[in-house]
């Protein structure tokens, strides 16, 4: 991170009613201001994630996400517009992120997840958020944060469900030790109302602005699980693998 940056007066009156917060105040928002996150897609439930980061003013956003907007996106993508269709998505996402928050830097990258890419956007900031709805890039993604030591925030949703977790390389179990392997079933269109992306979306970029601030407790060594369809949320304790291929090598989980 850089050195500590103070708080301007336009910074303090944007942010006035998060420094009432116990236990974040000028501090916490300092380290926001400091902080860069990655944000893998910035559709459904990235572009949530992106859009309250943005408003909480974290310092600096890096956007990936290729492709441009369709139709089928707007009932969720709650970054992108009617008028933006068939041009890029990452852009319409990045301009709707300045207009709210101008003190915010919004990199873009229109680029999916990928190996000869991974390594260089996560070692671009210094937080991870997972929002890809393609396995195999989550554990790209996933296997960068652990050999880079960067946080990651993993969110994923299906349907009227949801999960997350935060994963701390040396500290907790990471995805890898929960799936080793790409599910052979994962599909990346499925069904999905907007509404449930917000949820997840919503409570990911808290997970961040936890992590970053150093505020209250992360979801460590924990999944948060979720089903709308009867209001249902549970949590469920992880475990590290021992003979995990990506994280293993660290040690036994903290417990």
């Amino acid at each position: 991170m850089e050195p500590k940056q103070s708080l301007s007066d336009a910074e303090r009156s944007r942010y006035e009613w998060q420094l009432w917060v116990p236990g974040f105040g000028a501090s916490g928002q300092e380290r926001l201001k400091r902080a860069s996150v990655l944000i893998s897609r910035c559709g459904g439930v990235g572009g949530i994630v992106a859009y309250e980061l943005a408003a909480a003013g974290v310092g600096r956003l890096v956007l990936a996400h290729a492709g441009d907007v369709r139709l089928n996106d707007l009932n969720r993508q709650l970054l992108m517009t009617t008028d933006w269709i068939g041009k890029p998505r990452v852009e319409c996402a990045a301009a709707r992120l300045r207009e709210l928050n101008p003190l915010v830097e919004v990199e873009t990258v229109a680029e999916n997840i990928r190996a000869d890419n991974a390594e260089r956007l996560v070692g671009r900031v210094d937080l991870v958020i997972d929002c890809a709805p393609i396995f195999s890039e989550r554990l790209l993604l996933n296997r960068e944060a652990v050999r880079q030591n960067k946080p990651l925030v993993d969110c994923a949703m299906y349907d009227l469900e949801a999960q997350l977790t935060t994963i701390i390389p040396g500290k907790t179990p990471c995805l890898a030790c929960l799936y080793p392997e790409e599910p052979p079933s994962w599909k990346r269109e499925f069904p999905v109302f907007g509404a449930v992306a917000g949820v997840i979306g919503s409570l990911g970029a808290m997970e961040a602005i936890k992590v970053l601030a150093e505020l209250g407790e992360p979801l460590l060594r924990r999944m948060l699980l979720c089903d709308l369809r009867d209001m249902s949320f549970r949590q469920t304790h992880l475990q590290q693998r021992t003979d995990c291929a990506v994280c293993g090598h660290l040690g036994k989980e903290v417990r």
